[in-house]
């Protein structure tokens, strides 16, 4: 049961992170679960001097340079298939001091690689803190992954410095820029005293800096307008209710730009509280005070129901209809709202908190959602509850066929897919899940073309060596291009090795064609079919479960120290262990029979506290009873639309996620296909005087 976490793992930088970057635990599985140590019985495909790999690895942790390039010669000597990685990690530990050359030299030995690219990936960092333009202008068009943000700042100054109008993506990339970093504070630096950054695209990023509680870019951003302005907003943000109490404010429209980051800020902490200091500043407090203007009324308001929305709170809709009055009345006709895509989607879920009868409900999600940017719109849950919105709204009658028809093709768009809104679409269409055909058997070239891919041979060494991580990362560059009968054939390589996490992950990413077997696998098949009868429990949903929570990785650890198989928080492994008699040690949470008893014995306890609820116990046993149990207070929801207003990302994903593994599962285990409305039960509400009290031990 892996508890929520708002951490995020930092990008790369420079040439701490280049080496960092081979330590941290990437996500190869859910909720970054990594394995301890060595799988037991895991493939091992080559020997010899593995043990001088992992003693690079060490050296690298230590900080041990000598002995890092000492263990990368050696490794080299023996030609050993891995010794990439050890000459990686030496030349990424001194990147700061290497010279172009030391990287021409490292390409050529490691050419067409995944650590070839990775470093190129380390050295252009490097290149553009060195301002070094003219070989980053070389290296950058080698570039083949281009997943990093900041490189991409650096590629496109240099593109500015090369006469292109580089506008609009650096506005994107700017925009979406989460931490300061350098590369991207350089890029809106250089467009701004280029005269090609307006105020209003600045004021926008630091908006966007607020919303996710990020005070050294919004800093940055306002600093940008006008280096005065960094004081205000580090006050505001220190304290917004006394910045905004305070007399007098930076001249205007600056102060209200400020006083939407403070109204942001301080609804992030109490929205009511924001919502009372918004109402003395839309109307003119006192004489000669200029009142906020429509549109900055809008942007706040948006942010206060936003906030208000994640805390489930009633009044988020009626914030949310201020700011759309505010924007009705600023707006030209036509104009796009300018409300971040995560405020509207709070819109659309305090609309759906409403009772179907209240006639707020389905225009305020219809307009939220056509308001979002069209690759948003496009999303699987704001297209079902648009076409939702869309058949409820219709009139009776013939009058309302053409809403009506219209709803239904959104619905037969989505119900090919195999997520959760799709499953959803297609009951809304009266028809069941239709399974995929399975695809015709891999051939012999196919198996053999596999076989060939070094890159997925050096991934499964890597992973049975402890080092998933370089594993997964191996394994997905690898990946890169490949067909559906490719990626078939890599994924079942994956299987036969019982490399669970690639062999799911790699099936995943094809499109034409869909195994089954390959993506819903059943490892262990006897012994969770055991515990599941032993518990009273649906084995499909135990493995829909498992899958989200460990892909099967038996020694799997999550940032937060769940463990094992049904990823057990220590506590509640011994908690659950005293329940069913059983002598504790902490080494038995990876126990492959024990921690399936103990995650089962959970699972039926959540499942029994909530009433039978697979939505509300699967929500427990990610981020703990506690939760669900306000969750669930309040209105009373419908249990699809409960499960979309989960305040955590991680939680609502994995709800969702558990419940639709769980239909395929009931096929693969020979059951009848179920209805996902009918595994998300009847609309949840407020435990009655009737029902049994929650029961307060369970951690």
């Amino acid at each position: 049961m892996t508890r929520p976490r708002s951490a995020t793992l930092p990008s790369a930088h420079r040439h701490v992170a280049a080496a960092g970057l081979c330590l941290m635990a990437l996500a190869a599985v859910p909720a970054s679960a990594q394995p301890a140590s060595p799988r037991a019985g895991a493939p091992v495909l080559a020997a010899g001097n593995d043990d001088t790999l992992l003693q690079a690895r060490e050296a690298l942790k230590r900080r041990d340079q000598a002995a890092l390039v000492a263990a990368s010669a050696s490794l080299q000597r023996t030609r050993h298939p891995l010794a990439m990685w050890a000459d990686y990690w030496a030349l990424s530990n001194r990147l700061v001091e290497a010279r172009q050359a030391d990287l021409d030299a490292f390409y050529s030995r490691w050419p067409a690689s995944y650590v070839e690219d990775r470093l190129r990936n380390d050295w252009l960092l490097e290149l553009g803190a060195r301002r070094d333009w003219a070989n980053f202008r070389v290296e950058f068009p080698r570039f083949r992954m281009n997943d990093d943000r900041e490189v991409t700042c650096y590629a496109l100054i240099t593109q500015h410095q090369d006469g292109a109008d580089v506008r609009a993506a650096a506005r994107s990339t700017w925009l979406a820029q989460r931490e300061l970093d350098d590369g991207c504070q350089l890029l809106a630096t250089t467009l701004r005293e280029a005269g090609r950054l307006p105020d209003a695209e600045i004021w926008a990023k630091a908006r966007a800096a607020a919303e996710v509680n990020r005070p050294r870019p919004l800093r940055a951003a306002v600093a940008l307008v006008d280096p005065a302005l960094e004081r205000h907003a580090a006050e505001l943000w220190e304290n917004p209710q006394r910045w905004l109490e305070r007399t007098p404010r930076p001249a205007a429209p600056n102060s209200f730009e400020l006083e939407v980051l403070a109204i942001t800020k301080l609804a992030a902490a109490d929205p009511e509280a924001a919502a009372q200091q918004l109402d003395k500043l839309a109307p003119a407090a006192e004489a000669g005070r200029a009142r906020l203007p429509l549109l900055h009324q809008a942007l706040a308001w948006s942010q206060v129901a936003r906030q208000s929305a994640l805390r489930l709170q009633p009044e988020a809709v009626d914030h949310a209809q201020r700011a759309w009055k505010a924007w009705d009345a600023a707006a030209r006709p036509g104009t796009a709202a300018p409300f971040s895509t995560e405020a509207l989607a709070w819109q659309v879920r305090a609309a759906l908190r409403l009772p179907e009868a209240d006639s707020r409900r389905w225009p305020l999600v219809k307009r939220a959602v056509d308001a979002m940017a069209p690759a948003d719109r496009a999303d699987a849950a704001w297209a079902y509850w648009r076409a939702r919105a869309v058949h409820a709204l219709a009139p009776a009658g013939p009058a309302g066929d053409a809403e009506r028809a219209q709803a239904r093709e959104a619905w037969q768009a989505l119900a090919p897919q195999m997520g959760f809104y799709g499953k959803l679409a297609t009951e809304e269409l009266g028809q069941t899940v239709a399974l995929p055909p399975a695809p015709a058997p891999l051939s012999e070239a196919e198996r053999e073309a596999a076989r060939k891919l070094p890159g997925l041979d050096r991934a499964l060494q890597l992973i049975a060596l402890g080092l998933r991580s370089e594993g997964v990362r191996e394994w997905n560059f690898t990946l890169r291009g490949l067909g559906d009968r490719e990626l078939l054939a890599a994924a079942e390589r994956a299987c036969e090795r019982e490399v669970w996490d690639r062999c799911i992950n790699t099936s995943d990413r094809t499109r034409a064609e869909v195994d089954l077997r390959q993506r819903f696998p059943t490892p262990f098949r006897e012994q969770v079919l055991a515990k599941a009868k032993q518990t009273g429990l649906d084995p499909a949903v135990v493995y829909g479960l498992i899958r989200q929570e460990s892909r099967f990785i038996m020694d799997a650890r999550s940032g937060v120290g769940a463990s094992g198989l049904m990823q057990l928080m220590p506590a509640t492994a011994r908690w659950t262990a005293k329940q069913v008699g059983l002598a504790w040690s902490p080494h038995l949470i990876t126990d492959r029979d024990v921690n399936l008893l103990l995650g089962n014995t959970y699972l039926r306890r959540v499942l029994d506290d909530f009433g039978g609820s697979l939505a509300m116990a699967t929500a427990a046993y990610n981020a703990g009873p506690g939760r669900p149990r306000r969750w669930r207070e309040g209105a009373t929801v419908e249990a699809a639309a409960w499960a979309e207003n989960i305040p955590f990302n991680e939680t609502r994903d994995y709800v969702k996620k558990v419940l639709s593994n769980s239909v395929y599962y009931a096929a693969v285990l020979g059951q009848p296909v179920p209805s996902l409305k009918a595994l998300l039960g009847p609309p949840i509400a407020p435990r009655t005087p009737g029902e049994p009290a929650p029961n307060r031990d369970l951690p």
